[in-house]
């Protein structure tokens, strides 16, 4: 078990981070935008800079900003009235953020995101490309999802999953998500007066997943169930992660000077290559292979390739190159990965040995159905 210093070192090394913050310690409880505490965030954004760090910022915000611009008292319920508020709303809060930055001498960029951007293969290394050089280059990117186009942003409804798959994008050190409430609890805090904080969570375990309520704001749309569920994202992807308050004064300045803070999740032990964070979290999954516990056993405690003897069976239609689930016997998905044949050769070889792919399919490219360099653990 690591101890408090080393809690503290693994937070104070940090030279990457994602910050996201989200729509309710943006706004007042009008919808409106809260300027003071905007101003007092990119204080400490900069602050972090000039120690030479290097900040990302995942904002939300553009929905609640245009609600107030457009002077409604209530979230809009339908797609079309969402995404107008977030057209109207993004402009204004990327207008307030580069005032403030450049208050202090900082450049900023906008790079609107959506999930189809992090699943592409292409488009992931785009972004990633973007926002290295933005880094380089001493500007602070703001990220957030592209509202007004990505209906699957409003369905499951947050930015916390997008900060911690920048993490991943970018290789960041730490994640930080700024909330409305000081982290994760025993139980809902604003409903039983026995909850108590949570300082460290080792592992995302299902005792874990269940503390997660739906604490959220009706401005918001995220609750501390998708915050858990980001990180088991990025820990998973060898990141660490903390929930805090962001209305707490000097929040970002007292994590990183040492004190307590919200609830840290602690990371794996090994940081995943980028290729691999982005097969076990940002890809499109285009079908399932099932295989035995032999199997199993083998990719997670040897690292060996998914051959087709260990394989049962095949869910799905997907071509040579798709990113698929793996699956053990029990129905339980353990990695995910790169396949080198399609659907229907997987079907015929299934079972057999690699030395009689050439004579059940006429040909044989590879003697594994997804290589070890294309495969990552997903516990």
């Amino acid at each position: 078990m690591a101890t408090r210093k080393e809690h503290i070192s693994l937070i104070t090394n940090a030279h990457r981070i994602v910050i996201k913050v989200g729509t309710s310690t943006l706004t007042h409880n009008t919808g409106k935008l809260n300027l003071l505490l905007i101003e007092k965030l990119v204080r400490q954004l900069t602050d972090l800079k000039h120690q030479g760090k290097e900040v990302l910022l995942v904002t939300s915000g553009a929905v609640g900003a245009g609600m107030g611009k457009l002077g409604l008292k209530e979230k809009p319920k339908t797609i079309p009235e969402k995404q107008a508020a977030a057209a109207v709303g993004q402009g204004i809060l990327m207008h307030i953020y580069e005032k403030f930055f450049a208050e202090y001498g900082g450049v900023v960029a906008q790079l609107l995101l959506t999930r189809a951007d992090i699943m592409d293969r292409q488009r992931f290394l785009n972004a990633r490309n973007t926002l290295l050089t933005l880094l380089k280059q001493d500007v602070t990117p703001i990220i957030n999802e592209n509202d007004t186009v990505a209906i699957e942003e409003f369905k499951f409804g947050d930015n916390d999953t997008l900060a911690a798959l920048v993490a991943g994008l970018v290789d960041a050190d730490l994640v930080i998500l700024l909330s409305d409430i000081d982290g994760l609890y025993t139980a809902d805090p604003r409903k039983d007066p026995n909850a108590t904080l949570i300082k460290v969570v080792e592992g995302i375990t299902p005792e874990v997943q269940s503390l997660a309520g739906s604490v959220g704001s009706k401005f918001g749309s995220g609750g501390m169930a998708t915050k858990v569920s980001a990180a088991k994202t990025a820990i998973n992807s060898g990141i660490p992660m903390i929930i805090a308050n962001g209305a707490k004064p000097d929040v970002i300045r007292s994590i990183f000077g040492g004190e307590e803070e919200g609830t840290l999740f602690l990371p794996r032990e090994v940081k995943p290559q980028t290729k691999k964070r982005w097969i076990a979290f940002g890809s499109a999954l285009n079908g399932t292979i099932f295989v035995d516990m032999g199997a199993r056993k083998a990719i997670i405690e040897k690292g060996t390739s998914l051959l087709p003897s260990g394989i049962k069976a095949v869910e799905g239609e997907f071509s040579s190159g798709h990113v698929v689930k793996i699956v053990d016997e029990e129905g339980a998905e353990f990695a995910r990965g790169i396949v080198n044949y399609n659907s229907q050769e997987i079907n015929k070889i299934k079972g057999q040995q690699c030395k009689d792919i050439q004579k059940i399919l006429g040909h044989k490219d590879y003697d594994e159905v997804v290589h070890r360099d294309n495969l990552a653990i997903h516990l």
